[in-house]
């Protein structure tokens, strides 16, 4: 990197704000590699303790809705039914987590898949707006890729078995993690050069 590079990273300000928190980015990924091989270590554990760690969200998550809409402290912001409405749906998915494990990890699956879809697309759009302000730019564009990918693949055949399933989701962590690694380091750069 030239000097002229490090003085014009003042006038790039989307990749200023990138590069001043680098290493959130880091972990980030050493999170998602760290998670990747856990579940290649573990496949059969995997599968179920996804469902039943977002049953036990979805549990809390309704009692805390239903807590704040029987105390009513959040004024004109929210109606008190809405809030109870959403307690409810969360205690009912929670239960169905709990009693119907392998009904939920198949929803949850399309949960995953449809999250991965719209991340995708949005780090793809976030490659597209860095094309003139940093070089590799296009590392963030094929995270993007792969993780739209792997949502399509993940709704497309879902009955692919759970073993499957958890492999899919292990190589992927490791994979997205393996990249945002890299665009840390190359953050790290543009950090010091500021």
């Amino acid at each position: 990197m030239t000097s002229a590079d490090a003085h014009s990273i003042v006038f790039r300000p989307l990749l200023s704000a990138l590069a001043e928190k680098w290493w959130l980015l880091l972990l980030r990924g050493m999170a998602a590699v760290a998670f990747g091989a856990l579940a290649l270590a573990r496949p059969g554990v995997t599968i179920l303790t996804l469902t039943l760690m977002w049953g036990i969200y979805a549990l809390f998550d309704g009692v805390l809705a239903l807590w704040e809409a029987a105390a009513g402290g959040v004024g004109e912001i929210m109606p008190r039914w809405w809030l109870a409405l959403v307690g409810v749906a969360g205690l009912c998915a929670a239960i169905a987590a709990f009693t119907w494990p392998g009904m939920t990890a198949l929803i949850l699956l399309w949960f995953i898949a449809a999250w991965a879809i719209v991340i995708g697309a949005l780090q793809i759009w976030g490659a597209f707006q860095l094309r003139h302000e940093a070089e590799g730019e296009w590392l963030l564009g094929l995270s993007g890729a792969l993780l739209i990918a792997f949502g399509v693949i993940a709704f497309a055949r879902p009955g692919a078995g759970a073993l499957a399933l958890v492999w899919m989701i292990a190589w992927f962590a490791i994979a997205i993690g393996a990249i945002y690694i890299l665009v840390a380091f190359r953050l790290r750069k543009f950090k010091a050069a500021a």
